[in-house]
């Protein structure tokens, strides 16, 4: 057996619990090495009882590994180690002491402990997440609802972008496309900043108490608050907590008071006095970008406004959860209180942190609920976009991608394909509505939520920020109304099959450009089988199962276990 790929820890997401009673152990090997492993357990503190034995199931095959899994169910407390029968006959005990040809004398040491099941470390995120279906939305690109409230320089609407236009869209323009949010069928909404700040972006706050009189007001955002909840729609707000704004109240009392201000300590400034050009003298978001000094949240004095912050709107507008911008350059001490002020607020208002790649420090159940699944995203660009990798390397991805975190998160990760920072996902295709149809039955189908960027449902096109950032088009004719069936199509199969929101996820085959997996949950499974080539493909698929092909994009012929994929094609089967 190849030892050097073996491995378990004690630990998330090797180890942890699935409710009060129940473990959740995964065990890694290297790929087609290991034939059949078993897991040895019992209570701890049983000092003279007998190990139970199990069989570890094989759910997730890659390039390089093999994942095993089970559940087991004892009081609480866990003493285990593995035994592994190779390919070849070799026969293994693993343990956290190592590795041992026969078997381990019955000892409290050197196996592997879960000490004791706590309650409090049982992650569940809020039960609306694992159904709901997200749409992002660029508030000054939306929609004009009220002209009254336009900034001076406003450009005309559906003009390109520029880093500094401004196109008027505000909370208004969102209140009145509630009815054309309802029927693509989507059940939340997280906007990008709407507080006062000079921007047109709002990256820069300059005030966190204040909505930006250009979208409208507190009593604005109450009402487009209301009217979504009246109609199923959650309402997820953007927190800038890594910087602020130049023109922050505090920042500014540093510019003016330099060294003898209050707030000297809530930034990091190398030299004094303050200077922005031709380099800020203080720490900023990314590479001097003056307009944005980085707050410093290791000082309990930006803890608390910050904290204080999050918890006022969640009590004053009733929003349903935070997405965290630039999560990833704050301190895990600070998301943890933040966590803590969030849940007292509303228990089940979701938390979902910006991260562009390996969440898993921060998705351990005391930080973030979720993450924007930028890893995700850029597996599906590769694969259906630019078709620049294979089925098998994109399996390679994405089940590792899922071996990174507990089952519970994975089911609530934002599965995006792009958003106000990257190229919209058709641009990248190169105008091919087909390949992002088949990513879209991906992203739709796959375990997590589906998150769509607005005017993707329609086909807009952009490249590059600010070029991402266009107006939506709002001309029907001008809008792909095929591509929004489409989208509403797929929106209708994810609620109406629970396979689609909490089963499992299986592999059935990766060769080539064919790519075919099996989603499955208290007895029922769907298979969803993609031919993301232009050529008709001929595949061997004994496990294809269902009757009924529901998404019914061509026609899939069949002769015995053979089966005859049309280009550029993929089928949902039930």
């Amino acid at each position: 057996m190849i030892k050097e790929a073996i491995f378990h820890k004690s630990d998330i997401p090797y180890a942890y619990p699935v409710n009060k009673d129940q473990l959740k152990i995964v065990l890694r090997t290297a790929v087609f090495d290991v034939d059949r492993v078993y897991i040895l357990f019992k209570d701890r503190y049983d000092w003279l009882g007998k190990f139970k034995i199990k069989p570890m199931t094989l759910v997730h095959t890659n390039e390089l590994f093999d994942y095993y899994e089970t559940t087991l169910e004892l009081n609480k407390r866990f003493l285990y180690f593995f035994y592994l029968v190779s390919e070849t006959g070799e026969k293994l005990y693993y343990t956290e002491a190592g590795f041992f040809k026969k078997r381990p004398e019955d000892s409290f040491w050197g196996f592997f402990h879960y000490p004791y099941i706590r309650e409090k470390d049982i992650f569940s995120p809020p039960d609306w997440a694992n159904e709901c279906i997200v749409y992002q939305i660029f508030p000054d690109r939306f929609n004009n609802g009220d002209k009254t409230n336009d900034p001076e320089n406003v450009r005309p609407w559906g003009e390109k972008p520029t880093a500094d236009s401004f196109f008027g869209g505000d909370l208004q323009g969102i209140i009145d496309k509630i009815d054309y949010l309802k029927e693509l069928g989507i059940n939340a909404i997280y906007l990008t900043p709407i507080f006062l700040s000079p921007s047109t972006h709002k990256y820069d706050t300059t005030d966190y108490y204040t909505i930006d009189p250009h979208f409208g007001d507190t009593q604005k955002a109450k009402e487009l608050v209301r009217k979504c909840h009246d109609n199923g729609i959650k309402v997820i707000f953007d927190a800038v907590f890594n910087h602020c704004g130049y023109d922050f109240f505090a920042f500014q009392d540093v510019v003016k008071n330099g060294p003898k201000s209050k707030y000297w300590d809530w930034f990091n400034v190398y030299e004094w006095p303050i200077k922005t050009h031709p380099k800020p003298t203080y720490e900023t978001f990314g590479e001097n970008v003056w307009r944005m000094p980085k707050l410093m949240t290791k000082n309990p004095e930006v803890q608390k406004y910050l904290l204080e912050v999050a918890e006022y709107w969640i009590k004053e507008v009733d929003i349903d959860g935070w997405r965290l911008d630039v999560a990833n350059e704050i301190d895990h001490h600070f998301w943890r209180k933040f966590r803590e002020v969030v849940k007292n607020a509303k228990k089940d208002a979701v938390i979902v942190g910006e991260v562009w790649h390996d969440a898993s420090p921060w998705l351990r159940g005391d930080q973030f609920d979720s993450v924007m699944n930028y890893p995700f995203r850029n597996a599906v660009v590769d694969f259906f976009a630019k078709r620049k990798i294979s089925a098998v390397k994109f399996n390679t991805l994405i089940t590792e991608q899922l071996m990174r975190h507990m089952d519970s998160v994975n089911k609530v990760m934002f599965n995006l394909i792009g958003s106000h920072d990257t190229e919209r996902f058709l641009t990248l295709a190169n105008g091919m509505v087909a390949r992002m149809k088949l990513a879209l039955v991906f992203q739709f189908t796959f375990v997590g939520v589906p998150y769509i960027y607005y005017g993707d449902e329609i086909g807009m096109v952009g490249g590059f920020d600010p070029d991402c950032r266009r107006c939506m088009i709002w001309e029907e004719e001008k809008q792909n109304k095929g591509l929004f069936e489409f989208y509403k199509k797929l929106i209708r199969i994810r609620k109406e099959h629970e396979e689609l929101k909490y089963g499992n996820f299986t592999t059935l085959y990766a060769v080539g450009r064919v790519f075919a997996f099996r989603r499955e949950y208290k007895g029922n499974s769907i298979v969803v089988i993609i031919n993301n080539s232009s050529k008709e493909e001929v595949i061997f698929l004994e496990e294809a199962g269902g009757k009924e092909d529901i998404l019914k994009m061509g026609e899939l012929k069949r002769s015995g276990n053979l089966l005859y994929l049309k280009p550029n094609t993929a089928y949902i089967l039930k």
